[in-house]
């Protein structure tokens, strides 16, 4: 959902989370996240990872920009457009990004 449409208190399903859509939240269907309680708490790298395992690739750097906005707003952050996180995934992974 575009970020400024999202209304906490109207959370239900995944597709209500900012910057997730079908496509998003049929992926986390894939490593077992079905609502958006799941998702307080998680670290976003980790589930990066999980989605790469998933998936058999290495997956986007974005999606993981994608995945800290949704933690960051399951953990009480405002909604923002994914590519906010950008300048902060390259300082706090850099190149850390790889399928293990």
């Amino acid at each position: 959902m575009n970020p400024a449409k999202v209304i906490r208190e109207k959370v239900e399903k995944l597709t209500d989370l900012p910057n997730v859509g079908k496509t998003v939240a049929a992926d986390f269907a894939r490593i077992g996240i079905t609502t958006p309680d799941q998702l307080r708490g998680e670290d976003p790298y980790d589930l990066y990872v999980r989605f790469c395992t998933a998936f058999g690739e290495r997956q986007d750097p974005c999606m993981l920009d994608v995945l800290m906005s949704i933690t960051d707003f399951m953990d009480g952050g405002e909604p923002r457009v994914w590519w906010d996180y950008t300048p902060e995934r390259k300082i706090r992974y850099g190149n850390k990004i790889a399928v293990s």
